[in-house]
């Protein structure tokens, strides 16, 4: 009988084993790693559990857009402004309704549509106030929805529609100026809780919100939440405004606290900054995914030194499997660029695209065409854009963003942009 008993059980012996043998393997492999986690989980415990809920599993559809290639056009909030006109809901929608059409013309299949800019809203948000860009002043009343009407112009064009937000930008060279009684700064700022006065911080000719409180990132993953629950889209986008790139000490208070609060095994102020937005980034992530076949990218600036700098921690989102589901570089130099050329930076992006599940796309520099930019190399020859594309196929890149919308229409871009609708 024992003979027997050992007999079965023998080869659920071997398993766990194997089990422990391979968890000690990982443990030895990861130990940065696991470090790095346990203090993220003393900083947001509720973000890292609600991020590890949906990197269990890889998520089954990725499809990025229906054809085998991205072609994406950035339309930025400054290509919205409804600042000359009556601003009301015919005249948006004329507006709308020609920059789809231009969009679709040069063959592209994707828009990306900024719907937050400065910690407000190009559509219904109980989060955050009306946008400037629509009503004239922040905070301003609207009788119609123009996220909505946006998206319904672009799917009738065939086009999938990326919502484009910044996530920590609340103000910049005092735009918008005033801000909205019912911005989160002013609320913040005008209660009784001093707690949440350091919710948000000032740096250089800006405002932005800080994301090192687990209350901010919360702020912006149920902003995220919201736009997903309520509107048609494919896609959300944040941009490369991370931390502002002029460093400063604006956040010494809290992580000097956060050094206190873990002993000899905090990170640096750079890690710690980075790991802050990993954690917004992982949220987002996990936010986007709840609505099924919606995707979440992210494009950050070329220069990786840069991002590392501003908090955004490239080399992992681009490696490891629940921050995105495609990365956009903003390659926005020449083929001849003095210091970092194109085919340079576009290489080093696909070395660093590892995960299998992510796209990976390259932003190019439409606004740069018959200008002087880096050191005149954009003049040397006239297809920049179309010798991009090509190369960047050859390199292996999904595809391309193009920035910015207004410069499809610009009279110095018109043959470059006549090739690639040719194309």
């Amino acid at each position: 009988m024992m003979k027997k008993i050992f007999f079965h059980a023998f080869p659920l012996l071997i398993a766990i084993i194997l089990l422990f043998g391979s968890v000690a393997a990982v443990s030895v492999l990861q130990k940065k790693d696991d470090a790095t986690a346990s203090v993220n989980s003393k900083i947001d415990n509720s973000a890292v559990s609600q991020a590890s809920k949906s990197n269990t599993k890889e998520s089954s559809k990725n499809s990025i857009t229906k054809g085998n290639e991205m072609l994406a056009v950035w339309v930025p909030y400054m290509s919205i402004d409804m600042t000359g006109t009556d601003r009301n809901e015919n005249t948006y929608r004329k507006k709308i309704d020609k920059i789809m059409k231009n969009i679709h013309d040069i063959g592209a299949n994707t828009v990306i549509f900024q719907v937050r800019p400065f910690c407000d809203a190009l559509y219904k948000s109980d989060l955050f106030p009306t946008s400037h860009i629509i009503t004239g002043v922040q905070g301003g009343k609207i009788d119609y929805d123009s996220l909505e009407i946006a998206i319904e112009t672009a799917h009738k064009y065939k086009l999938s529609f990326h919502a484009w937000i910044n996530p920590l930008r609340i103000q910049s060279k005092e735009i918008p100026e005033p801000l909205a009684d019912d911005n989160p700064y002013t609320i913040w700022k005008n209660d009784d809780i001093k707690e949440n006065d350091r919710y948000t911080f000032s740096s250089g000719d800006g405002i932005y919100l800080n994301p090192a409180y687990p209350e901010v990132r919360k702020l912006i993953i149920d902003g995220a939440r919201e736009i997903t629950e309520n509107y048609d889209i494919d896609g959300l986008q944040i941009d490369d405004y991370f931390y502002p790139e002029n460093g400063g000490d604006f956040d010494k208070k809290e992580y000097n606290s956060y050094k206190k609060e873990s002993g000899k095994a905090h990170l640096s102020l750079e890690e710690w900054r980075q790991e802050n937005i990993n954690m917004l980034v992982s949220g987002l992530y996990s936010a986007v995914h709840e609505k099924e076949g919606c995707v979440f990218g992210i494009s950050p600036q070329c220069n990786t030194d840069n991002d590392v700098k501003m908090g955004a921690d490239v080399f992992k989102w681009c490696a490891y499997f629940g921050y995105a589901d495609y990365i956009c570089p903003q390659l926005y130099i020449s083929e001849s660029h003095p210091t970092l050329p194109y085919k340079t930076a576009a290489e080093q992006w696909r070395k660093m695209t590892t995960q299998k599940n992510i796209k990976l796309y390259f932003g190019l520099a439409l606004y740069k065409i018959g200008t002087d930019a880096d050191s005149g190399t954009w003049l040397l020859k006239d297809d920049n854009i179309l010798s991009q594309m090509k190369l960047g196929r050859e390199i292996g890149a999904d595809g391309f963003m193009l920035y910015s919308y207004d410069s499809l229409l610009d009279t110095a871009a018109a043959k470059e942009v006549a090739a690639i609708a040719g194309q």
